[in-house]
């Protein structure tokens, strides 16, 4: 194999040493040496370099009393690109506009019917962050993406203007890049990255809220499917239901057991009443009480994990959405007791420590991830 040349070498340095002070923070001359193993010259020249493209500046001084270019400590420009996060709901979007290092700038929400509304919310909160063009644009939503194309597909009951979202952006020239995810995908890279599932290289997360579905990361990768379509657990038949699910609609798959309408008359019949979530809150908290609903549930939540546990072996399911975060522990420790008789698989069953704001947590590491690659290579 051939050495690198001398300004491919140079190039690697620089994406190292913007990488490492992307996640340490900002570094002195001597702290860069020390990290990437580089000679004091090398180092200063790669200062140099990033200085007079732009990428990174002077943002303080290490120590009181010391004083000249040692003591200069260096960090990211910020500034650099903006990039914004969205949560699409059926009938609502969520959205953070954020800098290039990913902290967030602004925020907003809303109601929304149309892609119109959409865009003209991301307009307001990109101009209340001072940013005039998005660099990257993640958004997170319900429903199959193409993994060719990178396109919401036509998916049944989902609205129309999901699916013209990110070309309204894009026409309004609001951002260079919009990317398009499942919203139950980016709550996995968000779970991945900062909750239940920390740097796990395998893990299926079970989505739990009005709908029900799952993403799977193995072997340290998301796993989409050849059509886009791989996690749609709440098509799968499972015994326990009226019926069969159909290629137009999921009742009488999983989704009949677990999704929030079903999990709500569960609940009913054990004498919590409510949404879904706020009764498996309010049955944990109710102790001995609760204990044959909560039962109940996690009978029916391990027939799904017991069949992904079959087939993938994941080693751990994390059980997310609304209602994974309100059965919290207690409920996550009884899906893994039935897990366990159904299965020899050993598998850990976790609660998610995210909930519900996984999924614009995850756009927003996925858009930061996208515009640093792109900005760093420039």
């Amino acid at each position: 194999m051939r050495p690198a040349s001398p300004s491919t070498a140079r190039a690697m340095n620089d994406r190292r040493a913007l990488h490492l002070l992307q996640e340490q923070g900002p570094l002195t001359a001597a702290q860069l040496k020390e990290h990437t193993g580089l000679s004091r010259p090398s180092v200063a020249d790669l200062v140099e370099r990033l200085c007079a493209a732009g990428l990174i500046e002077v943002v303080g001084e290490s120590g009181a009393q010391r004083r000249g270019p040692n003591a200069k400590v260096y960090g990211i420009v910020a500034g650099r690109a903006h990039l914004a996060a969205l949560d699409v709901r059926t009938e609502s979007v969520r959205v953070v506009v954020a800098d290039l290092l990913g902290r967030p700038l602004a925020e907003a929400a809303q109601p929304t019917s149309s892609a119109a509304e959409a865009v003209e919310l991301v307009a307001r909160t990109a101009a209340e962050a001072g940013a005039a063009v998005l660099h990257t644009v993640c958004a997170g939503a319900p429903g199959l993406i193409d993994p060719a194309s990178g396109e919401l597909r036509n998916t049944v009951k989902l609205p129309n203007w999901h699916r013209e979202l990110a070309g309204a952006l894009q026409r309004r020239e609001l951002a260079s890049r919009v990317i398009v995810e499942n919203e139950t995908n980016l709550a996995a890279v968000a779970e991945r990255a900062e909750g239940a599932s920390r740097q796990a290289d395998s893990f299926v997360l079970l989505w739990l809220g009005d709908g029900v579905g799952a993403a799977l990361v193995l072997d340290g990768r998301l796993r989409r499917g050849a059509s886009g379509g791989a996690g749609e657990l709440g098509f799968l038949p499972v015994p326990g239901t009226a019926g069969l699910p159909s290629a137009d609609h999921c009742e009488g798959g999983f989704h009949s057991l677990v999704g929030g309408a079903a999990v709500a008359a569960l609940a009913r019949e054990h004498g919590f009443g409510g949404r879904a979530e706020a009764a498996v809150r309010t049955a944990v908290a109710a102790g001995p009480e609760g204990k044959a609903f909560l039962d109940a549930l996690a009978e029916r939540l391990a027939l799904g994990a017991a069949a992904v546990t079959a087939v993938l072996d994941p080693g751990r399911v994390v059980l997310g959405g609304e209602i994974g975060l309100a059965g919290g522990p207690a409920l996550a420790e009884l899906v893994a007791d039935r897990l366990r008789g159904l299965t020899p698989v050993p598998t850990a069953v976790l609660a998610t420590e995210l909930g519900d704001g996984a999924v614009l947590r995850g756009a927003l590491l996925t858009a930061r991830a996208a515009a640093q690659d792109a900005v760093f290579a420039s």
